[in-house]
């Protein structure tokens, strides 16, 4: 049976020079291309499409001011400031970092370049390795990771807002002392608004993410320089480089190869997923300059910033902070801390929508590719992210361990075979085309559209990734175990695949959208 022909595109204008597709469109623009396979409605829409590589803008800057947000996390801040606790030094912290960002460096440059050269989202990414039906297993648990995340951070994005509106108008202080479903009335008032804005920007799609991410880099590090600043001067101009019990021997270097790993850890998600913004990045070389400053250069200032902060934090009085947010919270004057405070919320709604809402959204889009474009999965995973009540979830140790910990582990072995398939076995070349296609004889419809030589190597590897991460028996080759995960999976995959078959490297772009993500 031929496609149905698509139907022009009917765009609405907001007024405001915004463009919506009101319909979602299931086929090429041109309808059935020549000497193609067939495109399927249930594996295509403008999303899932891969992207023209005329009129992509993701400059170099652009993926940099993505870096200069989410390095500078308040969560990453914490994490920083645990090793410090832990007893490592200021170079000792700054080498864990330095060793992090190298690798990190690597993996995302390169986990980048795919989604350059394809110009596809992750789902459809993971469609090469694991198959045009089996990439539905990649795609939920990069989602369900990110939804969780999502709501959780905009919680803690609520903490801010809270302490911003009391400072403001003490007397709203009356609406934080009661509780409905976990949260207070002025809780529930803060975190609708923060989730309000949130919905909004992301339902203009990836561009106006992009948009934010440049606007809000200057502003992050701006403040986080300053709020560094202001500590130095505080502590007379001069910090501690360590605790009073500074790690020493074995220790000091476990605690700082574990440090490095728990870094890269951190991004096991966004090692999976960075083809979802590289796709629309102008070209390798924008890839390589935006990790560049983005990841080593930027995570080192990040770590210094961090250093002097709880260095000059403890030169005062021998405590600890546990985030900048502390730092905030000490200075004497009320418009600066209102000011340093709204800082705070841009980083953390900027870090959110691209760690956290970027790859639910594609995840959905995959599942429900006829019913769903960037804007209605955008709204689902934001009421999703709402419905689990984030902040229950949060307090509850046992599900952050267990359930966002269990996921997590999960990530590396995904890495590993999607890396070792694209680069070692198929050595780059993608019939992108095939991606889209039900027909049998497409080299990605393996068995009913599953690979099962990639889920033969997937399994074991995430039970000894989850039982090395959360079995506290293995607690101390626990920071490792996406390493673990990664590296059992991409062997595994390596000899289970066969690496003697011929591949095809054809263009997506006869079936390609303009890049307005």
């Amino acid at each position: 049976m031929k496609n149905e022909p698509a139907a022009p595109l009917q765009q609405k204008d907001d007024g405001h020079g915004h463009h919506h597709v009101d319909h979602i469109l299931h086929y090429p623009p041109s309808g059935e291309v020549p000497g193609l396979p067939r495109i399927s409605a249930t594996l295509y829409n403008q999303d899932l499409a891969p992207t023209k590589r005329e009129g992509r803008h993701w400059t170099s800057y652009s993926i940099f001011a993505l870096w200069a947000n989410d390095v500078h996390s308040l969560g990453n801040y914490g994490f920083i400031l645990g090793l410090f606790a832990l007893g490592l030094g200021a170079w000792q912290v700054l080498l864990a970092l330095a060793i992090g960002a190298t690798l990190l460096f690597f993996l995302l440059t390169y986990s980048g370049f795919m989604g350059h050269k394809t110009g596809v989202p992750f789902p459809v990414m993971s469609r090469i390795a694991f198959g045009i039906r089996g990439a539905q297993l990649p795609a939920a648990i990069r989602g369900a990771v990110a939804v969780v995340w999502f709501g959780i951070q905009t919680y803690l994005a609520t903490l801010v807002l809270r302490v911003m509106v009391i400072a403001v108008d003490p007397g709203l202080g009356r609406l934080d002392h009661n509780s409905f479903l976990g949260l207070s009335t002025l809780g529930w008032i803060s975190f609708i608004v923060l989730w309000i804005i949130q919905v909004v920007i992301v339902r203009y799609g990836m561009d106006m993410i992009r948009k934010y991410e440049v606007f809000a880099g200057p502003v992050v590090l701006f403040t986080l320089i300053a709020l560094a600043v202001w500590m130095f001067f505080q502590a007379g101009m001069s910090i501690s480089f360590s605790t009073n019990k500074p790690l020493a021997g074995g220790a000091m270097w476990r605690s700082i190869f574990g440090g490095a790993a728990l870094w890269v850890t951190i991004y096991g998600t966004f090692v999976l997923n960075f083809c979802d913004f590289t796709r629309a990045s102008k070209s390798r070389g924008s890839i390589v300059r935006g990790n560049l400053w983005g990841i080593p250069v930027n995570t080192m200032l990040f770590g210094i910033i961090a250093v002097v902060m709880a260095g000059a934090q403890f030169k005062i009085n021998g405590h600890i902070i546990t985030s900048p947010s502390d730092v905030v919270e000490a200075i004497p004057n009320t418009v600066l801390v209102l000011l340093a405070s709204l800082a705070l919320l841009v980083l953390t709604i900027a870090v959110n929508m691209m760690a956290n809402f970027v790859a639910p959204v594609y995840a959905l889009n995959n599942f429900f590719p006829k019913h769903l474009n960037f804007a209605r999965a955008s709204l689902i995973s934001a009421v999703i992210g709402l419905v689990i009540l984030p902040w229950n979830l949060y307090n509850n140790p046992v599900v952050i361990l267990y359930f966002l910990g269990g996921l997590g582990a999960l990530l590396g072995p995904l890495f590993g075979i999607i890396m070792v398939d694209y680069w070692l076995i198929r050595k780059a070349q993608v019939n992108v085309p095939a991606l889209y296609t039900l027909q049998d004889s497409s080299p990605y419809f393996y068995q009913q559209g599953v690979n099962p030589r990639a889920i033969v190597a997937f399994v074991p590897a995430a039970v000894i990734s989850i039982v090395f991460g959360l079995v506290p028996f293995f607690h101390n080759i626990a920071d490792f175990s996406w390493f673990f995960g990664a590296g059992i999976a991409a062997v595994l995959y390596y000899f289970l695949a066969g690496r003697n078959r011929r591949f095809e490297d054809v263009s997506g772009e006869p079936i390609a959208v303009a890049s307005t993500h």
